[in-house]
């Protein structure tokens, strides 16, 4: 009994060993397909029960198992979140990671990481979601790809293309970091003046500014649209928002952000997508249970 007790404790060890080595890549595969770190972190547990209950004597490839593991029950959490999404109060945003602790998550091809294109990725089906980010963000072959999705290796190609074609069509013209950190420390200098003409020479005309707060107190439920618009709320809104906020850069999904207190206990969290046209999205994050990452208060 204590040699068969041995071997069992052994292989526990050996299965968590080949877990925790893969989980960085599993979590981004399951993030990228969700948006939510949250959801994500369950997912995880979930996979590793499966993997601890599994006869791991029959698998060959551990990697393959558990991403096959993890990007199907994704897919089954994506198809639920459509129909939970449909009762959020207000804007929907992903929720955003610390990638300055975890820069890992961001390591592969980090593009299909940040925010505006998580965001962008909710046009897709979850299927071709799943397809298109272990193609683009994981490099997965074809036949890997068809074997998780239970498709043909054909299917898989055309759920991939399908799926680029999509986003590069809805996808406007990014800008690097620098660019995009710089853009928005202009617009942070115009908030808070309340300078109308500034504000407005950094919008693309159809610039949108979404604030996601799930009914919170202070948090738009609907999208403000257009530069005049946006430009004269922001500067009607600056002489309650900004005085004494003591700003503090981050970044989130491998972008510049910034954390502005609202209060002593609160915090909202404010990033933006641009194009060389200008500023095309301002995304202010209040809900709490969505910044647990950044201090914000988790329930």
């Amino acid at each position: 009994m204590q040699v068969e007790s041995l071997k069992q404790a052994n292989a526990l060890e050996q299965a968590a060993s080949a877990f925790v080595e893969l989980r960085p890549r599993l979590f981004g595969i399951a993030y990228r397909m969700l948006g939510s770190a949250v959801e994500a972190e369950d997912i995880l547990q979930e996979v590793w029960l499966r993997w601890q209950n599994t006869d791991r004597s029959t698998v060959q490839n551990p990697a393959a198992f558990l991403a096959l593991i993890t990007t199907r029950l994704a897919i089954n959490v994506a198809q639920s979140a459509r129909s939970r999404r449909e009762s959020y109060i207000g804007p929907w945003l992903p929720e955003p990671v610390d990638t300055s602790m975890d820069p890992t998550l961001g390591a592969e091809r980090g593009e299909a990481l940040e925010l505006a294109f998580l965001l962008l990725l909710e046009r897709l089906t979850p299927t071709e979601r799943a397809a298109y980010v272990l193609r683009e963000a994981f490099v997965y072959p074809y036949p890997q790809i068809a074997e998780i999705l239970q498709v043909s290796t054909v299917n898989a190609r055309q759920l991939v293309s399908r799926a680029r074609k999509r986003l590069t069509a809805a996808r406007r013209e990014p800008i690097d970091k620098t660019e995009h950190r710089r853009l928005l420390a202009v617009f942070l200098d115009a908030a808070q003046t309340g300078n109308i003409a500034a504000l407005e020479d950094l919008f693309a005309a159809d610039v949108v500014s979404s604030s996601d707060g799930n009914g919170i107190r202070g948090a738009a439920r609907f999208p403000l649209l257009g530069s005049a618009r946006v430009a004269k709320f922001l500067a009607a809104y600056a002489p309650r928002f900004w005085p004494g906020a003591d700003i503090t850069w981050v970044e989130v999904n491998g972008r510049a952000a910034v954390l502005v207190p609202r209060n002593r206990t609160e915090i909202t969290l404010l990033t933006i997508e641009a194009s060389p046209q200008g500023i095309h999205h301002l995304m202010w994050i209040v809900n709490p249970a969505k910044l647990g990452a950044f201090g914000g208060v988790t329930t």
